[in-house]
């Protein structure tokens, strides 16, 4: 992925029931400033020149962690959401990082059932936390 895609790609993420944006993060400048720190791990998937699915991913020396892994609803079911894992996986192991983690909203019952099926588990000993540093908006699909 490049920031050239950002504009097809953001609006891959609005056509996804359950992706949580915020205007900071994924703004055109977060998303840039996200693609430079981790240029290796961040991919999209194209068919006949469009972006259909997408999957970012980065590091922080030890432990990666995936974002906004979406396929657009009318590309589902086909293996596409498959590959782009498997990209991101494959460049956090050469990248020398042996576990992976991610964020999915509870009532993303069709994104929850997907990371099921691929073997990625829900972690029932964890609180989440977070404080935010800076206001944003928050944008739900």
């Amino acid at each position: 992925m490049t920031i050239e895609d950002y504009a097809e790609v953001y609006q891959l993420w609005l056509s996804c029931t359950g992706m949580g944006l915020n205007t900071l993060d994924d703004s055109q400048v977060g998303i840039e400033k996200f693609l430079k720190r981790n240029p290796t791990s961040c991919f999209v998937a194209v068919l006949d020149e469009r972006i259909m699915g997408v999957i970012m991913s980065g590091h922080d020396g030890r432990r990666g962690f995936i974002y906004h892994a979406a396929v657009h609803p009318d590309y589902r079911c086909r293996g596409f959401a498959t590959q782009l894992v498997d990209a991101v996986l494959a460049a956090l192991k050469a990248e020398g990082i042996a576990k992976v983690a991610f964020l999915v909203f509870a009532r993303n019952h069709e994104g929850n059932a997907f990371w099921d099926r691929l073997g990625f588990y829900a972690r029932e000993d964890l609180v989440y936390r977070d404080k935010t540093l800076i206001e944003f908006e928050r944008i739900d699909t």
